[in-house]
């Protein structure tokens, strides 16, 4: 078996050999370093492996591996009788195509025959019309051979003439689980889309493992050159045709999100967007990796360029400098592991011959993504009256 002494993650064997048998109960330990317990118990019933869930919903996102070095063989003793399974106990195909070959726990599960399971993030919720805000939502298609889609929200306004800024936001979730259709992401998009006054398009890329990086990356680039589209007020969407101003268009995303907002803005940058001016940039609290990918990125971005690849590092992209936006707006919190990342690219941003204007906002006392859990704290109200003002200070 494959363990670490991070506080969560491991990875279920192939070989039966090293499950320990009890009765028909397989118990899977692993020495938890972290914590308040000693021990966590992992058991296999029928090839399904239950856990206990943390207390936080995002809690392992703040616990990342940065580096293999975490990850060790565990020494195997043959004459130890509990490595062998008995003959008594058969193992037949069905189960054997149904174990877990990878796990990064509270988020996913990838098994032997090729299936993926999400462990969370999985609820969704219908497009509608706000009883309180009167903002409007539905869901479109952008690409039918991709099944690339989006999320389109359309706040209430007197003036059905008046364009608006457009919002593109692209949700995190570790580049795995979460959609713009999820109760988290719905409410928090609405709640921008209302409180900013702006037309929101809230995208649902193709996700990983299922589709290992880049095609997030290429599947948000897609979706904003699709919005752009628009622009000659003859795309196939009638709320962007009709309701949009294309020189007030803004991109944010959170987390996972944010680094996939980063690449399309430095795109942007690079290859023009016709028709369309990105205004500004919104980071909450970004996901970008520091020197190693660490054991989830190796899963499910398999051909990722190391150190060298912008989109996962851009704090040593020579273009960084080059991104397609006036103003970048970052969010970090201080309690958040990814905290130092988020200032790091801050830091990379006003070095890099960016002539634009970039800020950082640190909440603290507070964790990855708190917004989306307890959107009525007074730090999350905040973080959203700032986004409303960067927004509309022009």
């Amino acid at each position: 078996m494959h363990f670490c002494n991070w506080n969560h993650l491991f990875v279920v064997p192939h070989d039966r050999k090293s499950l320990l048998k009890n009765g028909s109960v397989f118990v899977f330990r692993i020495q938890k370093i972290i914590g308040r317990h000693k021990q966590r118990s992992i058991c296999w019933r029928n090839a399904i492996c239950t856990h206990p869930q943390p207390t936080a919903d995002y809690s392992i996102l703040s616990s990342y591996p940065t580096s293999n070095k975490f990850f060790h063989k565990k020494p195997q003793n043959p004459n130890t009788k509990q490595n062998k399974i008995s003959p008594a106990t058969p193992m037949d195909s069905k189960s054997s195509i149904s174990e877990v070959s990878f796990e990064f726990p509270t988020l996913f599960r990838i098994y032997n025959d090729g299936r993926t399971e999400r462990l969370k993030g999985t609820e969704t919720v219908p497009p509608s019309t706000d009883p309180t805000t009167g903002v409007q939502s539905k869901d479109i298609v952008l690409s039918p051979q991709s099944g690339l889609s989006a999320r389109v929200f359309l706040p209430k306004l007197p003036d059905p003439t008046r364009k608006l800024p457009l919002l593109i936001f692209i949700h995190g979730g570790a580049f795995v689980i979460e959609s713009p259709y999820s109760p988290l992401y719905h409410n928090h998009v609405s709640l921008l889309a209302s409180e900013a006054n702006v037309v929101a398009l809230s995208v649902h890329y193709r996700r990983a493992p299922e589709h290992p990086l880049p095609v997030a990356f290429e599947d948000s680039w897609d979706a904003v050159q699709w919005a752009a589209a628009h622009s000659n007020r003859n795309g196939p969407e009638a709320w962007l045709n009709d309701r949009v101003d294309f020189d007030r268009v803004f991109i944010g995303g959170d987390s996972a999100g944010a680094t996939l907002t980063h690449h399309v803005v430095r795109q942007a940058g690079l290859d023009g967007l016709s028709g369309t001016r990105i205004v500004g940039m919104i980071l909450f609290h970004p996901f970008f990796v520091n020197d190693e990918p660490g054991k989830l990125l190796e899963v499910i971005y398999p051909t990722c360029g190391g150190s060298d690849d912008p989109r996962m590092w851009p704090g040593k992209d020579p273009k960084l400098g080059e991104i397609g936006c006036g103003r970048v707006l970052v969010f970090v919190a201080e309690k958040d592991f990814l905290r130092d990342r988020g200032w790091a690219y801050y830091e990379a941003l006003k070095k890099s011959g960016y002539g634009g204007v970039v800020e950082i906002v640190e909440s603290e006392g507070e964790g990855h993504v708190f917004h989306l859990f307890n959107p009525s704290c007074d730090k999350a109200v905040d973080l959203v009256r700032k986004v409303v003002f960067f927004i509309n200070q022009d």
